[in-house]
C-alpha cells in the first residue's frame, strides 16, 4: 500500500530496550477533501531513510499495516494498529527556476548514418 502527502513533521530515532529496538516516526498529511494526519513508524534500519527528508516535502510513502493482540494484567484484551514505513520518495521534481523541463533521454533518437560529407552544408 502507499500513501501521498507533504510531510507535517519528522521525528527524531528513539532506541527502546537492551537490544536497541529503533523508531523513528513521521507525519504526513494527505491531500484530500477532509485532509487526514498519518502517522507512519520506520523501524531499525529503515529510520535513516528519514535522513534526507524534512517538512513541507510531498512524498509517497511504500506502507504495510500491522496489528498486535495484547491482554492486559486484568486479563482484558486489546489491540494496537500501527503504519509501518518500509519505503519514501520525494514527489517533488527539484527544477531550477526559469530552465525548461529536461525531456526523457529515450525522446532522443541517436543520429545515424552521419557522412563526413555532408557536415558543412549550411543554407547560407
Amino acid at each position: 500500500m502507499e500513501i501521498e502527502g507533504k510531510i507535517k513533521m519528522v521525528g527524531e530515532t528513539k532506541t527502546f530496550g537492551n537490544n536497541g529496538f529503533r523508531k523513528r516516526e513521521v507525519v504526513v498529511t494527505t491531500d484530500e477533501q477532509y485532509p487526514q494526519h498519518l502517522m507512519v513508524e520506520f523501524v531499525q534500519d529503515k529510520c535513516d531513510l528519514l535522513n534526507n527528508y524534512g517538512v513541507g516535502q510531498d512524498v509517497k510513502i511504500s506502507i504495510n499495516l500491522r496489528g498486535r493482540e495484547w491482554t492486559n494484567p486484568q486479563g482484558e484484551t486489546k489491540y494496537f494498529n500501527s503504519i509501518q514505513g518500509w519505503r519514501i520518495e520525494n514527489l517533488q521534481q527539484t527544477q531550477p527556476e526559469g530552465m525548461p523541463p529536461v525531456p526523457p533521454m529515450e525522446a532522443f533518437e541517436p543520429a545515424d548514418n552521419i557522412n563526413e560529407e555532408d557536415h558543412d552544408d549550411l543554407p547560407f
